[in-house]
């Protein structure tokens, strides 16, 4: 691989990435083959197709990408599943959940939890939080006997929001130190603009949605259909926030030493700094809270050992299809930013003449459609149009303005090629047309208001 280059133009190569997309659906839509089966097919196929050497597709392209995927979201959804599953047998999901609808109110539960979910993206990677989450969100919709759709996309819009808007989260600041934009001026424009965002993609679509697409609650992240006897004293609504506030004090450490280590205020190579960052690198942050939830809610209320190994590996066995899609998808994607389709189509948009602004975001947009990731989609254009931003003067408020319109096109449209979109539509227990219908519409609503209150304050501060 290391050796091969691709020979083929943008335009065969964008029809091979359609036709590839194409039969995703075909097969998982008509023909109903299972998901798993029908990514590693196509990833297999598009490989093939594109002219990648042939010893090298299984190995180098689909077990390695399929493999990197697993490797940062199997420990995270399984570790996130059983936090889950603790919480919600210890009752405490459904004492949070009811303390939220006494303080907001019935109506305003979707957005009380929202604004939780954005408070928790701060520091918080979007699948770590969405899953430590979900319980709360399924306990809240249960609550209300209600479906889930309008209070899932307020909590998933928040942390997407905040995880392709602001530092410390990867891609800003890539894209930041790219363009020679400050992390402060970002998250000063950062943060309204991902809360309008959120606003209108998350918690407005999600109402809106909720009214005409039907999503009953799932039982996944509970481990199967909820136990019909209850705790007889079901853990406190502070114990469970007590809890939560693990991970994200632990994270929010990590990613602070990180922004702290780019701004060359401490050095990565002192040794507390790489303690303290392992301790708060997100699964072992979350292996820390598995172990405090399993003392706390568990074993010092009198839990036998034995019924807490029960309860654990019971939340298990539904993620695994979870993990095991969401890996395919990592693959698919990674066949294709190894085919070089994603470089190709941006060299040709980069080369298109249109404003800097918009050519940041256009650019942004076809790398995420092309090969999935969000992150990878905003570092890539990001370095991309450094030059070209550069030698336009902008202002330091200008240069965030553009790190944020970026972000924003890295977000739009996630479809079958995203590990995300399978993440959330199977989490949400969503076939793929209703995961087309609410999550992708989602992520494309976040790109286009992002986009467009980046560019309305592009032009106020200019």
């Amino acid at each position: 691989m290391e050796n091969w280059t691709q020979t083929m133009g943008a335009g065969p190569l964008l029809g091979i990435a359609l036709g590839a997309i194409a039969l995703i659906l075909v097969l998982i839509i008509k023909f109903r083959v299972h998901a798993l089966v029908t990514m590693v097919l196509v990833s297999l196929l598009t490989a093939i197709a594109t002219g990648l050497p042939m010893g090298s597709i299984v190995n180098d392209v689909l077990v390695k990408n399929f493999g990197g995927t697993l490797g940062s979201v199997a420990l995270l959804v399984g570790l996130g599943a059983m936090l889950g599953r603790l919480v919600e047998t210890s009752g405490g999901a459904q004492s949070l959940a009811d303390a939220l609808v006494r303080m907001f109110g019935e109506k305003r539960a979707p957005f009380a939890l929202g604004v939780a979910s954005l408070i928790f993206g701060f520091p918080i990677f979007f699948d770590a939080g969405l899953v430590v989450m979900l319980p709360i969100v399924f306990a809240t919709a249960r609550r209300m006997k209600a479906p889930v759709l309008a209070y899932g996309l307020a909590s998933i819009g928040a942390f997407s929001v905040m995880h392709v808007f602001l530092p410390p989260h990867p891609g800003p600041i890539a894209a930041s130190e790219f363009y020679g934009a400050g992390i402060g001026h970002v998250l000063l424009i950062g943060l309204p603009i991902a809360f309008i965002t959120w606003y209108f993609s998350g918690y407005l679509l999600g109402q809106f949605l909720d009214k005409r697409i039907h999503v009953p609650v799932p039982d996944l992240l509970s481990g199967g259909k909820l136990d019909k006897d209850q705790p007889k004293q079901p853990a406190s609504a502070a114990t469970v926030i007590g809890i939560m506030l693990i991970p994200m004090l632990l994270i929010f450490m990590n990613t602070g030493l990180a922004t702290l280590i780019s701004q060359d205020v401490v050095s990565a190579d002192e040794s507390w700094v790489q303690t303290l960052r392992m301790i708060g690198s997100t699964p072992i942050a979350l292996l820390i809270s598995v172990l405090v939830a399993l003392y706390v809610l568990g074993g010092r209320r009198g839990e036998k050992a034995s019924a807490l190994e029960k309860t654990i590996d019971g939340a298990l066995g539904p993620v695994c299809s979870v993990i095991l899609i969401t890996g395919a998808g990592g693959m698919f994607g990674g066949v294709l930013r190894a085919s070089g389709i994603g470089q190709a189509l941006a060299d040709s948009m980069a080369g298109l003449g249109i404003p800097v602004l918009l050519g940041c975001f256009l650019v942004a947009v076809v790398l995420r459609i092309a090969q999935g990731s969000a992150t990878v989609a905003l570092t890539t254009a990001a370095a991309l149009m450094a030059p070209a931003v550069m030698a336009a003067g902008y202002t330091d408020w200008q240069l965030a303005c553009v790190v944020l319109a970026t972000a924003a096109g890295s977000v739009c449209a996630s479809h079958v090629n995203d590990s995300g979109f399978w993440l959330v539509g199977r989490l949400l227990d969503m076939d793929v047309p209703t995961t087309l219908k609410t999550w992708t519409v989602n992520q494309t609503l976040i790109a286009v208001v992002g986009f467009t209150l980046s560019a309305i304050a592009f032009v106020l501060l200019g």
